[in-house]
């Protein structure tokens, strides 16, 4: 059994930062894929950026330039490093760990830019 639990959410103004971070449960994480998704509200879920076990990474067009992701395999933790929010990134975050062709999902956390 895989746990995923992501935390660092928040209500933060435009223009600030928060970063997001996801432990992952299992010897298997240094040979694994790690995700972030978001849902903005009455919306689909999207993928925000993901990062190999090898370290590559990718982000979506919307958020190149602001976010970041990393991780650290030492403590079975991955990153998103939010920088210059926009009211449009307000959704709630999830973590995904993609395992030999089965999906694991955080519970999600809530990211909120507001004035």
């Amino acid at each position: 059994q895989v746990q995923v639990v992501e935390s660092g959410g928040g209500l933060v103004q435009p223009g600030g930062s928060l970063r997001l971070s996801c432990e992952t449960s299992g010897s298997i994480f240094s040979r694994i894929t790690m995700g972030w998704y978001r849902q903005p509200p009455g919306k689909q879920r999207e993928l925000v950026a993901d990062i190999t076990s090898g370290g590559s990474t990718s982000v979506v067009d919307s958020v190149k330039g602001r976010f970041t992701i990393s991780r650290d395999n030492a403590k079975n933790m991955v990153y998103l490093q939010m920088n210059s929010l926009k009211p449009e990134d307000t959704a709630v975050y999830f973590c995904i760990a993609w395992i030999q062709g089965r999906n694991f999902w955080g519970q999600g956390t809530q990211v909120t830019v507001s004035s």
